[in-house]
């Protein structure tokens, strides 16, 4: 017998997902930014 499709319910997961992907995204870019700040002026010269 098939399952009955809750539409809601599985639209609010992939939506969930998605945010959790998003934010541990948004945290790795934090800490390499975080990480290049803490480093003396290295080989990589974004001023002038």
């Amino acid at each position: 017998m098939p399952r009955k499709p809750n539409y809601d319910f599985e639209r609010r997961e992939r939506e969930r997902a998605k945010a959790a992907e998003s934010a541990k995204k948004a945290q790795a870019k934090a800490e390499k930014r975080a990480a290049e700040q803490e480093t003396p002026d290295g080989d990589q010269s974004g001023g002038r």
